[in-house]
C-alpha cells in the first residue's frame, strides 16, 4: 500500500482520487482515505467494480439531497478534504486527530489499525488473519475486526434488548416483525449498519457500512481458536465500503454520521403533539360515525390531541386493504369528517401501503405500464402474499411508479383534506429469487435494492406534500412517517419501534429500542403507546405505557386488538385523569421539546439519550437501567414494574456542588447516588439537573393545551 504525498494530492485535485490503495488477495484493492480530521473511509472495489456502484445514504453537504438515480459511489464530492502527513514509521498516514498504519498488501493480508496521533495508542485494528475476505460461491464480503472483551458496542437501528450489543449477532433486513420479543427479537424493521464502539480507553468510535445488502454483526458471539478474540461484519453479496469516525464523547460520534447521511428534517411543531391512531375505529362497518365520535369525547375528557392518524381501515373491503382507494360504504363522506377534525385542532395523517392486491382497481394498467418489482426473466410482475390476498408492490426506481403513487397521494390523500402520509409495511421482503428493481437506469437485484424501496417511497411522499404544500401555502405539512428504511430516511421521516405487543416486557425493552434507534441517528421516534397487537392492556398496564411514553419525540396511541377494540386515553376510566395528566404534561414541556428538536436538527444531538450519552464518564451511567434523558436538563424516570409504588433511580454525577431536583416539588436531591423516590400509579418520577432552565407552556382561559401555546414561562433549576 503506497501512499499518495500530501502535495502531490494538492497539485491534482480529485473528487475520486483515494489517498492510499492497496491489492487485496482476494482481488480488486483497498482503497483509503481521510474525509476530515476524524473521519475517513475505506472501500474494497473488486477488480469487476462495484456491485453497488451508487449509493443513497451519503448526503454530507448541508441542504443538497441525493440524486433520486443515487450518488456515484466512487465521488468524494462534498468533503473537505484535510492535509495529512506521514506516521512516524512511514507506514501510514495522519491527521492531528486520527492515524493509520497498514501491514499487508502485495501477496501478503492487508491490515489496518487506528490510533489517535496524540497517545499513539491503537483503538481499532483489523483481525492479525484475513481482515477482508470473500466468498466467490455466495459474494458474501467480510470484515474482521479485534474486539476486546470489555469494550460496548452501540446502535444498528431498531435493536432490542439491552444497550450494549456486546455478545450478540445481529442482522440488518427489515422484516414485518409484528408482535416481536421486545428482549431478543431481531432483526426488526430497519436496515442500519451503524454500530458505536465505547473502548477500554473511553474513547468513541463509529463504523458504517454503506451497503443496502443484508448484513450481520457478530458482536462477540462466534469465537474461533486460531484467530483470537474479533468481531465481523458480514455483507450479503455487496460491497464493502466503510466509514470510520471517532470522538472524545458519543455526541461527537453521532453527529458525524448524521451529518454524514444528511441530516435529520425539522418537522412542523404539530407533529410533537399527542396523536392517536384507531385501528378499530377505522376498520368498523360504520367508521365515519365513529370517527366523528371520537372527536367529541377528546373534548368531553379533555384530552389535549394535536393529530389523528387513519389506519389503513379507511381503504379495506373485510381484511384486505386496497391504497389510494376508500371505503364508501364506511365513509360516505370522508371530506366531512376531515373538515370536522381541522376544525377541533387536528391535522390528519393517512396510513399508505406500497403492494396493490392483484384484483386492485389499478393494477392491471400499473401492471401493464411495468411499475412492479418483475422476474429479471419473465418481466411480469412478481406476485406474492399480502394482507389476505395476493398483490405486488410498487418499484420506486421506476418513474412511472413514483408519479402515480405522487398522484394518487395528491388526488385521494390530500385534495379529500388529510394533510400528510405515513408509509407502512415497506420492508419488501419479497421472497422470489430472481426479483429485481428497475434501478431508475441500472437494474439492482431484490436482495441489493430491498431496502432502498422504503426510502424512495418515504422520499416520494414527501416530496409529492411538498409540491402541494407550495401550491396551497401550507408550510406547516412537509412532513411523513415511514416503519421501515436505510439510513436516509431521517431526511424526510419521523419512526417508530413497529408493531410491539402488550405486556410489561415491551414496555420495559421499547425504552432500549428507542435510545438505540437514537444513538444510531433516528432521534425522531416512539412506540405504538399501550401495544399495537396483542391483549388489551389492564389499567396500571395502559397508563405507565402513557407515561413512559409522553415525553418521547413521537406519542402515538396506536393498536389493533381482537373485536375491533382500540387503546383510547379514556379506555379505563379509573385511570383516564391520570392518562390526560401525562398527556398534558407532553405540551406543558412542549418549548421544552421543541428546543430539543431545533438541536437534533441544527447540531446532529439526540431528542432522548440514555444518561451515559449527556454523562460519558460517569460509569454508573452504563449500568442497564429504564432512565433516560430528555435534552441535556431532564431525566425521565418511567416504572415499568407491575404493582410498584416506588423505584430506584441513579442521578448522574454533575460538577461539585451541584444536584439534582425533583421536576415538580423542586426538592433536591444529591448527584452521583442512588435514590428511591416516590412513584404512586399517577405519577412519573421527572428530574432536573440544577442549573437547567426549561421553558414551558401556559394555556390560557381553561382551554385544552395546544401545541402552539403563545404564553411561555421558564422554570430555573
Amino acid at each position: 500500500m503506497k501512499p499518495v504525498s500530501t502535495s502531490a494530492w494538492q497539485a491534482q485535485p480529485s473528487s475520486h482520487a483515494a489517498d492510499a490503495v492497496a491489492p487485496l488477495q482476494s482481488g480488486g484493492q483497498l482503497s483509503l482515505v481521510f474525509l476530515s480530521d476524524t473521519m475517513a473511509r475505506v472501500c474494497w472495489q473488486p477488480e469487476a467494480g462495484f456491485k453497488e456502484p451508487r449509493t443513497w445514504a451519503i448526503a454530507p453537504v448541508a441542504g443538497e439531497d441525493v440524486p433520486w438515480q443515487g450518488r456515484d459511489r466512487s465521488s468524494l464530492a462534498g468533503f473537505e478534504r484535510p492535509p495529512l502527513e506521514p506516521t512516524a514509521n512511514g507506514q501510514g498516514l495522519q491527521t492531528p486527530q486520527l492515524a493509520v498504519q497498514w501491514t499487508g498488501g502485495h501477496g501478503s493480508p492487508v491490515r489496518l489499525a487506528w490510533s489517535q496521533p496524540r497517545s499513539g495508542k491503537v483503538f481499532q485494528s483489523d483481525r492479525v488473519t484475513s481482515a477482508y475476505l470473500s466468498e466467490k460461491r455466495t459474494g458474501l464480503v467480510r470484515h474482521c475486526v479485534v474486539r476486546d472483551p470489555r469494550e460496548h458496542y452501540f446502535g444498528l437501528g431498531d435493536k432490542t434488548g439491552p444497550l450494549n450489543l456486546h455478545g450478540r449477532r445481529l442482522r440488518c433486513l427489515g422484516q414485518d416483525s409484528i408482535g416481536y420479543d421486545p428482549r431478543h427479537g431481531d432483526p426488526l424493521y430497519k436496515h442500519w449498519p451503524f454500530l458505536m464502539t465505547r473502548t477500554v480507553d473511553g474513547l468513541w468510535v463509529g463504523i458504517y457500512y454503506d451497503t443496502l445488502s443484508a448484513c450481520t454483526f457478530d458482536l462477540g458471539c462466534e469465537h474461533d481458536n486460531y484467530h483470537g478474540l474479533f468481531r465481523t461484519t458480514e455483507i450479503d453479496d455487496g460491497d464493502l465500503d466503510y466509514y470510520l469516525m471517532v470522538g472524545e464523547t458519543p455526541a461527537q460520534v453521532v453527529a458525524q454520521f448524521v451529518q454524514l447521511v444528511g441530516g435529520t428534517l425539522l418537522p412542523p411543531r404539530w407533529t410533537l403533539g399527542f396523536a392517536q391512531t384507531a385501528m378499530g375505529l377505522a376498520d368498523s362497518p360504520n367508521a365515519q360515525v365513529l370517527l366523528e365520535s371520537f372527536i367529541d369525547e377528546c373534548q368531553q375528557h379533555g384530552v389535549p390531541i394535536s393529530a389523528f392518524h387513519y389506519g389503513s381501515g379507511y381503504s379495506n373491503r373485510g381484511k384486505q386493504r386496497y391504497v389510494f382507494t376508500w371505503n364508501a360504504d364506511k365513509f360516505p363522506d370522508p371530506e366531512r369528517v376531515n373538515a370536522k377534525f381541522h376544525a377541533a385542532g387536528m391535522k390528519l395523517v393517512a396510513n399508505l401501503k406500497p403492494c396493490l392486491l392483484d384484483d386492485h382497481p389499478a393494477y392491471a394498467e400499473l401492471a401493464q405500464q411495468g411499475a412492479f418489482i418483475e422476474h429479471e426473466d419473465t418481466r411480469e410482475p412478481v406476485v406474492e402474499p399480502y394482507w389476505d390476498g395476493q398483490g405486488s408492490h410498487l418499484d420506486f426506481t421506476r418513474e412511472q411508479a413514483i408519479r402515480w403513487w405522487q398522484s394518487q397521494l395528491k388526488a385521494q390523500i390530500l385534495h379529500r383534506g388529510i394533510d400528510v402520509g405515513w408509509n407502512d409495511n415497506n420492508e419488501y421482503a419479497i421472497q422470489a429469487e430472481d426479483a429485481f428493481s428497475a434501478g431508475l437506469g441500472q437494474t439492482l437485484p431484490m436482495h441489493r435494492s430491498r431496502p432502498l424501496h422504503g426510502l424512495l417511497m418515504t422520499r416520494a411522499t414527501f416530496e409529492s406534500q411538498q409540491a402541494h404544500a407550495r401550491e396551497t401555502g401550507q408550510d406547516d405539512v412537509v412532513f411523513t412517517i415511514t416503519r421501515a428504511g436505510p439510513p436516509g430516511l431521517q431526511r424526510y421521516a419521523q419512526t417508530w419501534s413497529g408493531d410491539n405487543t402488550t405486556s410489561w416486557a415491551s414496555l420495559k425493552w421499547n425504552i432500549r429500542t428507542g435510545l438505540q434507534m437514537s444513538l444510531s441517528g433516528m432521534f425522531n421516534i416512539g412506540h405504538d403507546v399501550g401495544g399495537f397487537y396483542g391483549p388489551v392492556p389492564d389499567a396500571e398496564l395502559f397508563l405507565r405505557w402513557v407515561q413512559a411514553c409522553c415525553l418521547n419525540p413521537r406519542m402515538v396511541m396506536n393498536s389493533w386488538k381482537e373485536g375491533n377494540v382500540s387503546n383510547l386515553p379514556w379506555m379505563h376510566p379509573q385511570v383516564t385523569e391520570a392518562v390526560t395528566q401525562a398527556i398534558r404534561l407532553r405540551y406543558q414541556l412542549m418549548p421544552y421539546l421543541w428546543q430539543c428538536f431545533e438541536r437534533a436538527s441544527r447540531q446532529h444531538v439526540p431528542i432522548i439519550r440514555p444518561t451515559f450519552f449527556n454523562y460519558p464518564d460517569d460509569a454508573r451511567c452504563f449500568e442497564d437501567c429504564d432512565d433516560f434523558m430528555l435534552g441535556d436538563d431532564l431525566l425521565v424516570a418511567p416504572v415499568t414494574q407491575q404493582g410498584a409504588q416506588r423505584r430506584r433511580v441513579y442521578l448522574p454525577q454533575l460538577p461539585a456542588g451541584e444536584q439534582w431536583f425533583d421536576f415538580y416539588t423542586r426538592a433536591p436531591l444529591a448527584a452521583g447516588a442512588e435514590h428511591e423516590v416516590d412513584a404512586p400509579l399517577h405519577h412519573l418520577p421527572l428530574f432536573a439537573r440544577a442549573g437547567a432552565q426549561i421553558p414551558v407552556a401556559k394555556p390560557q382561559g381553561g382551554a385544552l393545551p395546544q401545541f402552539d401555546d403563545p404564553v411561555v414561562d421558564t422554570l430555573v433549576f
